[in-house]
């Protein structure tokens, strides 16, 4: 595996999986943007609070990734991945502890040192909702 793609699974491994927004101070630049679920977070800070309401609303978060790549310079990974745990409020639903599931994919920029630029993310949070509002 590329050293970019073990930067972005250690991300998501110390981060998310392990529910430690601030461990993002190690992986993310000061200006960090992510663009997902229709709105931009700018900034390294407000993206850790981002993080830490995003798991406020998923019970047993963990993601797993189903495949990454990178192109030749190292420069973008691009990862599918499926994400699960039990609803609690997730995307303003009652907080009823129903089973999670939705899939993902994330475009990392990296810069050189293995720092992350940004991160583009499309997930099928329409379809999350919908199954949770049955």
């Amino acid at each position: 595996m590329s050293d970019s793609v073990d930067v972005v699974h250690r991300f998501w491994d110390e981060v998310w999986n392990a529910h430690d927004p601030s461990a993002a101070d190690r992986f993310v630049v000061d200006d960090f943007v992510i663009v997902t679920g229709g709105q931009t977070v700018t900034g390294r800070e407000n993206f850790k609070e981002w993080i830490d309401g995003f798991l406020a609303t998923i019970d047993d978060l963990h993601l797993e990734v189903i495949e990454s790549f990178q192109n030749a310079d190292g420069s973008r990974v691009a990862s599918r991945w499926l994400l699960t745990g039990r609803n609690n409020g997730f995307a303003g639903t009652a907080p009823d502890q129903q089973p999670i599931e939705l899939t993902g994919t994330a475009v990392w920029a990296v810069r050189e040192d293995g720092k992350l630029l940004s991160n583009h993310v499309e997930r099928a949070a329409l379809e999350q909702f919908q199954r949770l509002s049955v």
